[in-house]
């Protein structure tokens, strides 16, 4: 029997959320694959957490391109809510996860026993790019981007106040987004609205929001609750965090006749670069819209 000690190997990241929300995303299945792997072209497809002692977790590891794969399991030995667990992996090693709430957010601590097969560099390497992974997902979800598109239009502003607005005319410039880009409810403040579009099969999508704000020919504010998906609203769980509480504002400036506006958004970062290219096509079409 071989008793000679495992070295083990420590990472740790700054987290800048709640203590609970890092938590929450660390134990729970449906976060857990969106962060449990080490780059981009592997993928975590499923995962189980039976958060209690003596429960077992288990995470699918594959590589995208589908040459490579195998299941990650063990058992957890030790829990205490929001602060600590301990694990033993499937072939005996151990790790212990600390989590230290702090003034700028929450640290994650990982030590873990290494294995025999790889260089130890290179498994710490790996296992702080998954933590890693797991602190761009939390913040992600905490502190969205902040997008600025704005347009100048040859039209009054009452003009490009109701092309934006008008139930056809708004279909037509958002379609940009999804060809069949319409909205049910209405914008007086207050008022839910769902913004929807079909995918191919026919199977509608979109958001779940409501007006916070409407000041006509001047500012609308539109406030994200949840998601629409295949015609079901669902305002609670891990596929609504990334949007509940998002802002969505369009200002209207008067020009010398013309109108510039603005709009602001906030996206989480795996949106970011298609609302980056996306909307100022939007716009321009607004603008084309408005301007003819």
């Amino acid at each position: 029997m071989n008793t000679t000690p495992k070295t083990v190997i420590s990472i740790a990241a700054l987290v800048k959320a709640p203590i609970e929300k890092v938590w929450k995303c660390w134990t729970e299945p449906d976060h857990i694959i969106h962060w449990n792997f080490a780059s981009d072209d592997w993928q975590c497809p499923s995962a189980e957490n039976d958060l209690r002692v003596g429960g077992k977790f288990s995470s699918r590891m594959e590589a995208k391109d589908g040459s490579f794969g195998f299941d990650f399991w063990g058992i957890h030995t030790h829990l205490t809510e929001f602060s600590k667990i301990s694990s033993e992996f499937g072939d005996g090693r151990k790790m212990t996860v600390t989590f230290e709430s702090t003034d700028e957010g929450t640290i994650v601590k990982e030590d873990f026993e290494a294995e025999e097969t790889n260089p130890i560099e290179l498994q710490k390497g790996g296992w702080q790019a998954i933590l890693d992974n797991f602190k761009k997902h939390v913040e992600s979800l905490t502190q969205p981007n902040k997008l600025h598109f704005q347009v100048e239009i040859h039209a009054p502003v009452s003009k490009v106040f109701q092309t934006m607005l008008e139930s056809k005319t708004y279909s037509e410039w958002t379609s940009v987004f999804n060809p069949t880009s319409r909205f049910v409810g209405s914008w007086d403040k207050g008022s839910k609205i769902l913004f929807i579009g079909s995918d191919q099969d026919g199977n509608e999508g979109g958001m779940v929001s409501r007006i916070k704000e409407n000041i006509q020919n001047k500012f609308v504010s539109i406030e994200h609750l949840g998601v629409l998906n295949n015609g079901k609203e669902i305002t609670s769980g891990p596929e609504v965090e990334i949007w509940a509480g998002a802002l969505e504002n369009y200002s209207y400036e008067e020009k010398n006749g013309n109108t510039l506006l603005s709009v602001d958004l906030d996206s989480n970062e795996e949106f970011k670069s298609y609302f980056e290219e996306t909307y100022p096509k939007a716009l321009e079409k607004l603008k084309s819209i408005c301007e003819s």
